[in-house]
């Protein structure tokens, strides 16, 4: 939007520097903000690669994160089987100290030997179980650490797959959205081929480039040479043109004079070649604002002298191509925007 408003603007400016002499810095500074919306639209494409490359990055990480906590997982489950091996252990231990705790009481009055060996193999038992216990609890506090350590596992990777869903959300929704303008401008490139079918092979085209539509009017359509007034067959065409406009108000509409690299002789109001591209483009967009129900808003109008040639031999043929006018017709990115501008 802030692209149509300064293609707009720039439009009408040059409208009023042609005919009410404004300086001639006023005009080029519109022609600077055009350039930088162009860049801006050439950022935002740069950063969406970007946020792809940042989704990618975060996918990854998040699979090697979800490997360790799966290993920490089989980890804890491992210990927990051991964990119960001991507790039957020492249920099995203590159950035979208290065996052996009744028959010392049985053979108290039997030998002195016997009792010394039931005493020593008491004395064994308890060893061993306290063995078995302290292992018991080594085991029980690694895992709470462990325990702990899956939790804070468990807390990062909420957060990650959080911050993964919510850049997928946002590259999603602006994918839509290029879609929706791509789809636009390939339903607008037919409709004004429809329109226009037949001037076309007769010094008009009708192309897709770079996502937007661009009306190629050769001079010999438009203008007679030097001159800056359209001749009646340009005037048919563009009259044709308005229908698909009117009926189009979301797209921003940029009209583009060009010359050859010829030196074009100082002829009254015209100096040289940037006066007549920028006359031509002028008289373009009085042609269609003339009674149709475009708003002014979304047109903009400007020269680009000699400095675009879509040839650059210099032969007749080339310089041919060269002379022409361009109907650049671009969708409105106001939703691409808003989502950029609040991230």
């Amino acid at each position: 939007m802030r692209s149509l408003r300064l293609f707009l603007i720039t439009a009408m400016f040059a409208g009023l520097f042609l005919n009410s002499c404004v300086p001639a810095k006023e005009f080029q500074a519109l022609q600077d903000k055009n350039v930088k919306c162009e860049e801006e639209r050439e950022r935002f494409s740069i950063e969406n690669e970007a946020l792809g490359i940042s989704v990618k990055e975060y996918e990854s990480k998040y699979k090697v994160l979800k490997a360790e906590y799966d290993q920490l997982v089989a980890d804890s489950l491992s210990r927990s089987v051991e964990m119960n091996r001991l507790k039957d252990d020492n249920e099995r231990l203590s159950s035979r100290y208290a065996e052996l705790q009744d028959l010392q009481k049985n053979i108290m009055t039997g030998s002195q030997k016997e009792t010394r060996r039931v005493l020593s193999q008491l004395q064994e038992t308890q060893a061993e179980l306290q063995v078995k216990e302290d292992a018991l609890k080594e085991l029980e506090r690694q895992l709470n650490v462990r325990r702990k350590s899956l939790e804070e596992m468990q807390t990062y990777l909420n957060q990650v797959k959080g911050d993964l869903d919510e850049r997928n959300a946002r590259i999603l929704e602006m994918e839509q959205i290029l879609a929706r303008k791509d789809s636009a401008v390939m339903a607008l490139r037919r409709t004004v081929a429809d329109a226009l079918f037949g001037f076309e092979g007769k010094g008009l085209s009708v192309q897709l480039k770079n996502g937007k539509v661009y009306v190629s009017l050769d001079e010999q359509l438009m203008f007679k040479s030097g001159s800056h007034t359209v001749d009646a067959n340009g005037v048919r065409a563009l009259k044709q043109l308005v229908t698909v406009l009117e009926q189009s108000p979301d797209i921003n509409i940029m009209v583009e004079g060009h010359t050859d690299e010829l030196p074009f002789p100082q002829r009254g109001e015209l100096l040289d070649n940037w006066d007549l591209s920028v006359k031509r483009a002028t008289s373009i967009v009085r042609i269609l604002l003339d009674g149709s129900k475009i708003d002014p808003a979304r047109v903009t109008a400007s020269g680009r002298s000699q400095y675009h040639p879509v040839d650059i031999q210099k032969t007749a043929e080339a310089r041919q191509k060269n002379r022409r006018t361009e109907i650049i017709l671009t969708p409105k990115l106001d939703e691409l925007f808003e989502i950029l501008e609040s991230n």
